[in-house]
């Protein structure tokens, strides 16, 4: 360009005639010369020494000098006294151009002096224009553009551009730039500072940009950011990290092929304090009706846009007294239309009132360039990395995403119980909604948090498919399992994960819980209909936790206690329900000999009980060991009692239950076959003889005997006045020890003649369902002894041991009998036969 090529004469002297071989390069001799009026001027000056050195000097003729400045007109002449003066000192050239009082000169910039003839210290040439407010600057930027960085930043080539912009006597910093970026021009009004900043090995001899008059732009600057194909910009406003100008504004063009999309993500953001108008950033997007589209910094700001757009931010007038700081970067990211960006999915809450749909990245990290980003958009354009859709309304979304599995779904909803009167018994399904389902991003999680009043109702939780909790000896492997913790405020109790496929057909808790169903694999999709999980309301309970279990004949059946990593919470009690079926018998097992538990406060017990019998074993886990493999012929339970434990000695415990087939042994049934056929011979032998000796004394003249006859009275007859006391006044009742076979054999026989053995006044346990509540534990402030088997007591009705009378026929007390009846009652239902049939 005219303006600039100004004529400058540069002399290089060479190397000394003195020397006959060539000098050090710290030795030649440089010759710089300025032509008048080119309003150049060059400053050599010291640098920043990355290590200590020796001293060097600029040598001007005999002189030493630390400092060499020439300005136009000027010529002069040095060397330096080291051979590394890139080490010591760096040069500036700058050129001053007015564009106030006389015409702006236009095209490209050239480097004058040139790079070649210049000593090779680190350079930077500055171009100062002043211009008139009226006055639009643009500089060009030729291929491969620039890219803007933040502070602190630096270029892979250690080539910058430092860009700087005027607002009357104030120079405004528009940014730091490097090569191989988007951005193709800046237009600036009333000046700009343009400072290149090349390294002393680099043998660049071009500026890269040229000035171009304009109009006046009416605001501090133009940015514009051009997109060939895919790809994004980081991009700040003005002074950052410092504050924007007050009530300024700044604008960014971008340039995008109308088969791509855009997107805009703010990074960083702060606001200042606002007397008058309002911060806010406005776009100009292609096909809206609407423009310019307003938002503030906090919101989500737009995506998905096809074609050229503008994006401008506005400031405002600040506070004098607490202006604060308004800053902005921001990324603008290009990339090509999905498949999935052309399809709506409607996700519809109008229905719901406590639910929270969230559609976020699987990891925070922000994408690189080389990798596209991932956008839910809400309408065409509003479009964020992250989407929380709220309840009560229909939403209509899309996606701008490459690879849809780096997104996914969490969900929250509550279900509530205010009153108990109307909950009570009241059964919710828990189940992942289809709308979710049908969109094309996984889910992760989806929580129920389950309410209910305190100390009124508890929860009753029964899958569709009995449930497995997982442990380190056998492990969750399905797409989902649930994991069940205390929604209680303060509580920390995580009662496990648990998937279908297992031995656990109910679950009960105290109070509030929360169920979360987490997802592992893409599959989840297509098992989505075996995630069926019904929650009622129940009455209220004071265990912590209940699980009903029936284990499975195949395979071991592994429980553990709720907080296994953490060890149960203090005073906390879980109880096991294992139902055994009739023809199988349990085995107990416990995966180690000691809990390892140490209390501070309280005790720490286990109670196993057998349902049938009610008989108790109690053990205390703090000082005992813990019982051996034991086999149950009948369902039982296990409760665990937690004390208030030392830190780091905590409450974990972990047992397994297996079940194999009922069996008899044979040496018992042969025993039993043999003893009761020689008892039956035995006894009819007596009976045969007996009826014989009755046969020859058909008037009996002795005392009536024990043998039963329907037909006649059994009461003995009494001779007059013999005895003066009556039958209940006197031991005349009480009979001798008698063979019950030999009396009665005859009604110990059933109709294929087998000998029963007769069950009189004996305990017979209960034989109905189990029993639905655990038992209770004992009191924690009271040692309990070890392995202590308890059987029930009498009842309150039932006499002394001391005052039962010895000798007697026991048999169960007839409140219909009155105190004459003397009669012995019958051992056998069935009628008897008449004496001599």
């Amino acid at each position: 360009m005219a303006g600039l090529n100004c004529g400058v004469t540069v002399a290089l002297l060479g190397v000394l005639l003195l020397g006959a071989a060539r000098l050090p390069r710290g030795a030649e001799a440089y010759e710089i010369a300025l032509p008048p009026g080119s309003g150049i001027s060059v400053l050599i000056k010291p640098g920043t020494p990355t290590l200590p050195v020796k001293v060097c000097y600029i040598i001007i003729s005999t002189r030493r000098e630390t400092k060499l400045s020439i300005k136009a007109g000027e010529s002069r002449v040095f060397s330096f006294s080291c051979q590394n003066p890139e080490n010591h000192f760096v040069i500036e050239i700058q050129k001053n151009i007015d564009c106030v009082s006389g015409p702006c000169p236009s095209g490209e910039v050239q480097l004058q002096p040139s790079t070649s003839v210049l000593p090779a210290l680190n350079r930077t040439f500055i171009w100062d224009v002043k211009a008139h407010k009226s006055i639009g600057l643009e500089l060009q930027f030729s291929l491969p553009r620039l890219r803007q960085v933040g502070p602190g930043e630096s270029c892979p080539d250690g080539v910058t551009h430092d860009i700087s912009g005027r607002l009357d006597a104030t120079v405004v910093r528009i940014g730091t730039f490097c090569s191989n970026g988007t951005v193709s021009r800046i237009k600036m009004q009333e000046g700009v500072k343009m400072a290149l900043h090349l390294p002393w090995f680099n043998d660049r001899n071009v500026s890269g940009f040229s000035i171009a008059n304009r109009s006046s732009v009416k605001r501090l600057c133009i940015i514009e950011s051009v997109f060939e194909g895919e790809g994004s910009a980081t991009l700040m406003s003005a002074n950052y990290p410092d504050g924007f100008p007050e009530d300024e504004l700044m604008t960014w063009q971008f340039i995008v092929p109308a088969h791509l999309r855009a997107s805009v993500s703010f990074l960083h953001f702060s606001v200042s304090n606002c007397v008058k108008k309002e911060e806010r950033v406005e776009y100009y997007i292609p096909g809206s009706t609407t423009n310019p589209e307003v938002f503030k910094l906090e919101d989500k700001q737009p995506g998905n846009m096809a074609g050229n757009f503008n994006l401008s931010l506005q400031g405002c007038d600040q506070d004098a007294q607490n202006p604060g700081i308004l800053r902005l970067q921001f990324q603008v990211l290009v990339q090509r239309p999905q498949n999935e960006s052309n399809k709506t999915y409607v996700v519809d809450l109008s229905n719901e009132r406590a639910m929270s749909l969230t559609i976020e990245p699987r990891s925070n990290k922000p994408s690189t360039d080389s990798v596209p980003g991932c956008f839910v958009c809400l309408d065409p354009w509003t479009c964020s990395t992250n989407l929380t859709l709220t309840p009560g309304s229909k939403h209509k979304i899309s996606f701008l995403c490459d690879d849809l599995t780096r997104l996914w779904i969490n969900a929250e909803k509550n279900i509530t119980c205010t009153d108990h009167r109307y909950c009570h018994r009241k059964s919710y399904s828990l189940q992942v909604p289809g709308y979710i389902l049908q969109l094309p991003v996984q889910l992760h999680d989806f929580s129920w948090k389950l309410l209910v009043p305190k100390d009124s109702l508890s929860l009753a939780l029964v899958p569709a498919q009995k449930l497995q909790q997982h442990t380190h000896e056998r492990a969750c492997n399905a797409s989902f399992s649930y994991l069940l913790a205390s929604a209680v405020p303060g509580q920390d109790l995580r009662f496990g994960f648990f998937c279908s496929g297992g031995s656990i057909e109910q679950i009960r808790v105290k109070q509030n819980i929360s169920v979360t169903l987490r997802t592992f694999a893409p599959s989840f999709q297509q098992e989505a209909s075996r995630q069926n999980l019904t929650v009622s309301f129940i009455p209220h309970f004071k265990e912590d936790g209940v699980f009903m279990v029936t284990p499975d004949r195949k395979s071991k059946v592994y429980l553990r206690t709720p907080n296994w990593d953490r060890g149960l919470p203090s005073l906390t009690s879980v109880s096991w329900n294992i139902s055994v079926p009739h023809d199988q018998v349990a085995c107990l097992t416990f995966l180690k000999e000691r809990t390892g538990v140490v209390c501070q406060t309280g005790r720490a017990f286990m109670i196993i009980q057998e349902q049938r019998s009610h008989a108790e074993e109690i053990f205390s886990l703090e000082e005992e060991v813990l019982p051996k493999p034991s086999f149950r012929h009948h369902s039982f339970w296990v409760n665990i009692s937690n004390c208030s434990p030392v830190s780091g000695k905590q409450l974990d415990l972990l047992f397994w239950v297996s079940l194999t087939p009922r069996t008899t042994d044979l040496t018992v049934i042969i025993l039993t076959v043999v003893g009761g056929g020689a008892l039956l011979l035995f006894a009819l032998g007596l009976i045969i003889c007996f009826v014989k000796k009755n046969k020859k004394k058909k008037i009996s003249k002795g005392p009536a005997v024990g043998i039963y006859n329907g037909n006649i009275n059994t009461q003995m007859p009494m001779q007059p006045k013999k005895f003066q006391k009556r039958r209940k006044d006197n031991d005349s009742h009480v009979y001798a020890v008698i063979d019950d076979t030999m009396v009665y054999g005859h009604l110990l026989q059933d109709s294929s003649g087998s000998f029963l053995q007769p069950e009189v006044a004996t305990y017979q346990p209960f034989q109905g369902p189990m029993g639905d509540c655990p038992p209770s534990p004992p009191p924690t402030c009271s040692r309990a002894p070890t392995a202590k088997l308890t059987t029930d007591e009498p009842s309150p009705g039932s006499p002394p041991e001391s005052e039962s009378e010895p000798y007697t026929f026991s048999h169960p007390k007839d409140t219909n009998m009155s105190n004459g009846n003397t009669d012995i009652p019958l051992l056998d239902t069935h009628k008897p036969t008449e004496p001599g049939e």
